[in-house]
C-alpha cells in the first residue's frame, strides 16, 4: 500500500497511538478515511468532467465536418438551380440539334438518254 511494507505501517500505527492516545485514534482514523474518500471522489469527478469535455470536443469537430459538407452541398445545389433557371428549353434545343442527323441536299444532274447509251455500251 503506497509503496510501504507491513513494518512501516505498523510503525506509523504505534506512533499514532502514542501521540493521539486510545481515545482520539478512532476518530482520527475516521477523519483520515473521509479525507481519502473525498480525494477519491474529487479525482473521479475531475476524470468524469474531463471525459465529458473530450466528448463535447469530438461532437463539435463532428458537427463542424457536417457543417462543411452541408455548405458544399448547398453551394452545389445553388449552382444547379442557377443553371436550371437560365433557360431549360434552350438547353433542350441544343441537345436536339446535337442529336439530329445532318441532312444534306443532294442534287442530281439530268443526263440525257444519249449519255446513258454511251455508258452502257
Amino acid at each position: 500500500m503506497f509503496g510501504m511494507g507491513f513494518t512501516e505501517i505498523l510503525m506509523i500505527a504505534v506512533v499514532a497511538i502514542i501521540f493521539l492516545g486510545p481515545d482520539k485514534l478512532p476518530q482520527f482514523l475516521i477523519d483520515i478515511a473521509k479525507f481519502f474518500k473525498g480525494v477519491k471522489r474529487a479525482v473521479n469527478d475531475a476524470k468524469t468532467q474531463l471525459e465529458r469535455e473530450v466528448k463535447i470536443t469530438e461532437l463539435k469537430d463532428e458537427a463542424e465536418e457536417y457543417k462543411k459538407k452541408f455548405r458544399s452541398i448547398t453551394e452545389e445545389m445553388s449552382t444547379i438551380t442557377a443553371e436550371l433557371e437560365e433557360d431549360p428549353l434552350a438547353e433542350v434545343e441544343e441537345i436536339k440539334k446535337a442529336t439530329e442527323p445532318k441532312r444534306e441536299v443532294v442534287k442530281f444532274k439530268k443526263k440525257s438518254l444519249e449519255d446513258k447509251d454511251k455508258v452502257n455500251v
